[in-house]
């Protein structure tokens, strides 16, 4: 799973540059990723993530345990 957020499921997506003179060509907006590693108790140790700055956010606000279980029902996380 490469440039995919592993909480919020983001990807790169596929845009236009655009010169002063209206000419397009074709770009790739990425995602923020980080590889993160996150402490879960319910574990007992650390796990690494690879995660978009609104999967941190996630995070913090859920806890780590619920964030990675949420993303496991969505199919995100395999």
């Amino acid at each position: 799973m490469s440039r995919v957020c592993q909480i919020t499921g983001k990807k790169a997506i596929v845009g236009n540059h655009v010169s002063h003179s209206n000419i397009k060509s074709k770009r790739r907006f990425n995602p923020n990723l980080h590889n993160k590693k996150f402490y879960v108790p319910e574990l007992g140790g650390w796990v690494m993530l690879k995660v978009s700055a609104k999967g941190i956010r996630n995070i913090n606000k859920k806890g780590a345990w619920n964030a990675i279980v949420d993303a496991n029902k969505k199919g995100i996380l395999k």
